[in-house]
């Protein structure tokens, strides 16, 4: 399938079921799509490993530019053969945005002159190879927990390698190669891997402990329904070892019905009576977070943190479990988690960008109606006299389409006031399948809930200004959900809100 080169006088690569492995070290590797988030932390892995980097993106702009160039790894704006001919690499990582058209990809499917691969096929051969691999699954809380392991781990006195898929805090990097002999956690999405290999991402990571931290319906563009989704992380349970584990939210009905999984180890979290670690004594307002876990009927600990919401408690307790497992499976509790108390947690994950009292102005990365009904949840305990006002992108394939409309209308309905952004691509989208907001608008109305949209973000700006800086006299949280860029206004209102 691909002409084998090499600079080295070696063979680096093996062919295994029609996919590329790489066998060798001190490659050129370019990246394609190398300035997102994963693609980015990507590069600075193998970079770290030894590697010779460079990528290519249509947008090289900070952060990661900033962060990609200062480890030596040399970026080029746009796609060009000619010049991916002359830069003669070893081989092509392409990114899962990546798709038929671009015209790199079309010159190397027509010469076979390079051999390219994915990035989960890269990481799984560069970096995640005789590792004891924790593999943290889910619809939501991937990013958090996977963050929240690593750090675990690292504050324990170990040395964990990581790769998380948004910006943490804590730790203060989103990879880190570690040391051979302890695990290494990674954020395992559930999203096919590349245009040329559908599988999801984490079939390729080789996991020692998944964690299962919930499952529903999503990405609409790539599963058919929700037993689509349930087929494919039924697979990712069927590559843990028999002396591993899988770690699984116990109150979450969609993976109880992935069955008993009864080829490994199975311990099962939640707040419901019958968990291995059960999480209790759950409250949430203004002063933080408090809740105790107790793991086979004994007391384990009582955390209070910063936090938002129930769900992060959960994502807390499984990482906790996961990371006790792999430092010591006769008894997990004897990690010691003293240190959550100081988790300042991921970017855009319930961020708090302006925190005063007449004004606090959230960034989140929802993007799904479960996401947001959790996170407009927490903020009714932390701020129950404030006025809250919910911002949404329908953005992500999903999103933007009318597949979870009807439950997007009901998280919406939890704050007191919604606006709604312009449909991201929406031209690509028929009239017929692409989310209706006004037809959202109207039952919110119906509610008695003030909504609003306009045809450009801008617009929406400037109608979400006037509604809110300038008119309003009583407290207020305003939240933004999307899990793009939302054009630039999340900066623009906090920076008139600042005035």
């Amino acid at each position: 399938m691909f002409p084998l080169m090499t600079r080295f006088g070696i063979n680096p690569f093996v062919l295994l079921d029609g996919f590329v492995h790489i066998q060798a070290a001190n490659m050129k590797i370019y990246f394609m799509g190398i300035c997102g988030t994963a693609m980015g932390n990507a590069a600075l892995l193998a970079r770290a490993a030894g590697h010779a980097v460079l990528g290519a993106d249509t947008g090289v702009y900070p952060p990661m530019s900033t962060v990609l160039a200062d480890a030596g790894i040399t970026l080029h704006e746009g796609y060009d053969p000619v010049r991916l001919q002359s830069l003669k690499p070893d081989l092509v990582v392409i990114g899962n945005a990546m798709s038929r058209g671009n015209p790199e990809i079309e010159w190397l499917l027509d010469t076979r002159a390079i051999a390219f691969t994915s990035v989960p096929a890269l990481l799984a051969d560069f970096v995640l190879k005789g590792r004891k691999n924790i593999v943290i699954a889910g619809t939501h809380g991937k990013t958090t927990t996977t963050a929240l392991t690593a750090f675990l781990l690292r504050e324990n006195g170990r040395d964990p390698g990581f790769l998380i898929g948004g910006v943490p805090q804590d730790p203060p990097v989103g990879n880190h190669l570690g040391s051979a002999t302890d695990p290494f956690v990674i954020e395992g999405d559930e999203y096919d891997s590349a245009f040329f290999d559908k599988r999801s991402k984490f079939i390729h990571y080789a996991p020692h402990i998944a964690v299962l931290n919930n499952l529903e319906f999503d990405h609409a563009d790539i599963f058919r329904d929700l037993a689509d989704v349930q087929r494919t992380f039924l697979h990712l349970t069927r590559i843990v070892p028999r002396k591993g584990w899988i770690v699984l939210n116990g109150d979450d009905e969609n993976l109880r019905a992935l069955g008993p999984l009864e080829w490994t180890n199975v311990v099962r979290v939640g707040t419901s009576v019958g968990s291995d670690l059960r999480i209790v004594d759950f409250t949430e307002n203004a002063a933080g977070v408090s809740f105790g876990l107790i793991w086979l009927g004994r007391p384990w600990c009582t955390v209070k943190w910063n936090q938002a919401g129930l769900f992060n408690v959960r994502n807390a307790a499984m990482a906790a479990l996961a990371a006790g497992l792999a430092l010591n499976p006769n008894d997990p509790t004897e990690i010691k988690l003293a240190a959550l108390s100081r988790f300042r947690g991921v970017k855009r994950r319930q961020e708090l960008l302006i925190d005063t009292v007449p004004l606090r102005v959230i960034e989140d990365f929802g993007h799904h109606p479960t996401a947001l009904a959790e996170t407009l949840r927490s903020l009714r305990n932390r701020y129950p006299a404030a006025h809250l006002t919910a911002v949404f992108e329908p953005r992500s394939n999903t999103a933007r389409t009318k597949v979870l409309q009807s439950a997007f209308t009901r998280s919406l309905a939890m704050a007191d006031e919604v606006y709604i952004g312009a449909v991201s691509r929406a031209g690509k989208l028929k009239e017929e399948d692409r989310f209706d907001v006004e037809a959202v608008l109207q039952h919110l109305a119906a509610q008695g809930i003030h909504a609003f949209t306009a045809s450009t973000n801008a617009e929406l700006l400037t109608k979400l200004i006037a509604g809110s800086l300038l008119s309003r006299s009583e407290s207020q949280v305003v939240v933004f959900f999307t899990n793009g860029s939302f054009d630039g206004i999340i900066a623009e209102y906090v920076e008139a809100a600042r005035g």
